[in-house]
């Protein structure tokens, strides 16, 4: 058995539900049942002007293909699995907001009530009467490409809202990170001004004297000397020698070799001293009595 369907482009876009085709059942049914099968007969040896396949009169002047039963079937079945796959994508973006806990604006969900209605009664289409199977699948397919846009519009906002939720944490992250370097540099210049001051500087170098293997007595000799030549202040500067720094190194930039900041760091100062007393004297108590003996070391 043969039915006339107009193309989707020539039906019109206003659904009726399926409820309000209710009405015209029984005509529609009494009238197929006498005149249905001779129409298609009749219209069948019209030659198609498209050489697709036999065309039919609408009475109207409008030429409509011919589909079998099984083709309306199958039209039916696609259209049911399209708006199932809608359905699904629909739920998936909704149940993806709601996780998120983003701002995506006043709507945070799609409507799909019409959709899962029009998906029932599709899912039923060996019930329905053969002439309704048609309009019952455009009816679907209209909700489907309505829940489809709704569902590609709220998964935009998402996005979008992802995309700025992900910038603010990393401006966060930024402004974070600039604070602990902030902090952290500020903690190293109050730590490098108290180990600049002459009472900084001869707690650093009784630290460093172990490491030559010196004792406390060595301390005491290192005092004695670096308090005569500069008072351990790392800024002091002989105008005569050019001598330069707690060590009264000649010239200044000799403590260099253990430290780019030496004019501004009294440890680089310190290290190169001791390194200086070692290679020359041995020990600060060497140097010391060297100093008294020479007024120089």
């Amino acid at each position: 058995m043969l039915l006339m369907r107009p193309p989707r482009s020539a039906r019109t876009t206003s659904r009726r539900p399926f409820e309000s085709t209710g009405i015209a059942v029984g005509v529609v049914l009494g009238t197929a049942a006498l005149v249905g099968l001779t129409a298609v007969s009749a219209s069948a040896s019209i030659p198609s002007t498209t050489g697709t396949g036999p065309l039919a009169s609408s009475g109207a002047g409008l030429a409509m293909p011919i589909q079998s039963l099984a083709e309306i079937k199958a039209d039916s079945e696609d259209t049911l699995g399209d708006a199932r796959r809608a359905l699904a994508d629909a739920f998936s973006v909704t149940a993806a907001v709601e996780a998120s806990g983003l701002d995506v604006g006043a709507v945070t969900s799609v409507d799909t009530s019409d959709l899962r209605d029009a998906i029932t009664r599709l899912d039923d289409m060996d019930l329905l009467p053969l002439l309704l199977l048609p309009g019952v699948a455009d009816d679907t397919a209209d909700e489907a490409d309505r829940v489809e846009a709704q569902t590609a519009t709220l998964q935009g906002r998402l996005d979008e809202a992802y995309a700025a939720k992900q910038a603010a944490d990393a401006a966060a992250a930024a402004q974070r990170e600039a604070e602990a370097q902030a902090a952290a540099a500020a903690a190293a210049a109050a730590a490098l001004a108290a180990a600049n001051t002459p009472e900084g500087a001869k707690a650093t170098a009784q630290q460093m004297i172990g490491e030559y293997g010196w004792g406390g007595d060595q301390f005491s000799c290192l005092e004695k000397l670096w308090t005569r030549e500069s008072g351990w202040n790392y800024q002091a500067y002989n105008a005569g020698s050019g001598a330069t720094g707690i060590p009264q190194s000649l010239p200044g930039n000799k403590m260099a070799s253990v430290g780019a900041d030496w004019q501004t760091n009294a440890t680089t100062q310190i290290r190169w001293g001791l390194n200086y007393i070692n290679g020359s004297y041995g020990s600060p108590c060497a140097a010391w009595a060297h100093s008294n003996a020479t007024n120089w070391y």
